[in-house]
């Protein structure tokens, strides 16, 4: 489930757990009540139906609504790998989510070659076979394709090669109204600090990151296997974090009452609610002006006490 984009200087953070900052809000099946966001699904969520032909893609913006009471839909190119080009087909598939009440957000696209192909003429073809995403993604109101920075080589060449391939592909994107955001998907994608590298040297705001929080496992113990367990792990946060300032985001810390206080979690969720309503983020009314505010200001850390003093471990992130 995905969210709305943020924009910032230089370029594209796109987080997984928000979604139409500009529709009216996602409907809480156990309450009932509307929320105060919208919310996105994601039709990988659905894979299993999928590829054992219980659903097709025509279906899915319709359970989308009726079964989950969600208003916007990310497709995934695999479920409809031929009809990029059907117009016919795109225009039944709009038409399905226009009748619902659905807004379709963006196409996750794979199985197009590598961005980052280290070949030219590969790295070429890759581009322009992507280019087909795009324009039905215009055609169905999304605002972006989803794409993957992938390549053979070393992290630094790589890099580069990525570079080149989101820089051409965004550029002809640009003309259609369409973002491309690069999702880390596994090998150097999946390193923070890489990725985030990768933004600034594409450096256009149309280019940037969709985040999956679940998804930074650099290398697995069989290589190509997405089953085997994870053999170098990035740190989720670090990572995340290396992203937002990428674009030239900031993050808050909010401290949300005592654990052991049984409010805590309400005044979180109030927290979190007035605090995207007043970034404007979300269609909500902006929180009241709070006067009398109190605050600590943090002026020294001190790591040791003694010239001998060392850390029983290395330091990280959040410690």
């Amino acid at each position: 489930m995905k969210n709305a984009a943020l924009a910032a200087s230089g370029s594209l953070l796109v987080p997984e757990f928000l979604a139409c900052n500009n529709a009216k809000g996602a409907v809480d099946p156990a309450t009932g009540k509307r929320l105060f966001f919208d919310i996105s699904l994601a039709e990988w969520s659905f894979h299993r139906a999928l590829f054992a032909g219980k659903m097709t893609n025509l279906d899915f913006p319709v359970v989308a609504k009726k079964d989950y009471g969600i208003a916007a839909v990310e497709y995934v190119n695999q479920f409809f790998m031929d009809k990029a080009k059907d117009k016919k087909y795109l225009a039944d598939l709009k038409m399905r989510c226009d009748d619902n009440g659905v807004r379709s957000v963006l196409i996750m696209c794979d199985g197009e070659g590598e961005l980052g192909d280290a070949d030219p003429a590969k790295r070429t073809k890759a581009i322009e076979n992507h280019y087909k995403w795009v324009e039905a993604a215009q055609q169905l109101g999304c605002f972006c394709i989803r794409v993957n920075a992938a390549g053979s080589g070393t992290a630094a060449e790589v890099s580069d090669h990525a570079a080149d391939g989101l820089r051409r592909l965004t550029t002809f994107a640009k003309d259609y109204g369409q973002s491309v955001i690069v999702e880390n998907h596994g090998g150097y994608s999946s390193n923070g600090k890489w990725l985030s590298g990768v933004m600034q040297k594409v450096n256009m705001k149309e280019c940037g990151i969709l985040p999956d929080f679940g998804n930074f496992c650099v290398r697995r113990q069989k290589e190509g296997d997405w089953a085997s367990p994870c053999a170098e792990q990035y740190d989720r946060y670090l990572g995340t974090t290396e992203f937002m300032r990428s674009t030239g985001g900031f993050a808050l810390t909010l401290e949300c009452g005592q654990h052991q206080d049984p409010q805590a979690p309400e005044t979180g969720w109030q927290a979190i609610g007035r605090t995207l309503a007043h970034l404007q983020m979300v269609d909500a009314p902006a929180p009241p002006v709070t006067t009398g505010i109190q605050f600590l200001r943090l002026t020294e850390v001190v790591d040791k006490l003694h010239a001998g003093d060392s850390f029983s471990r290395s330091w990280s992130s959040y410690d």
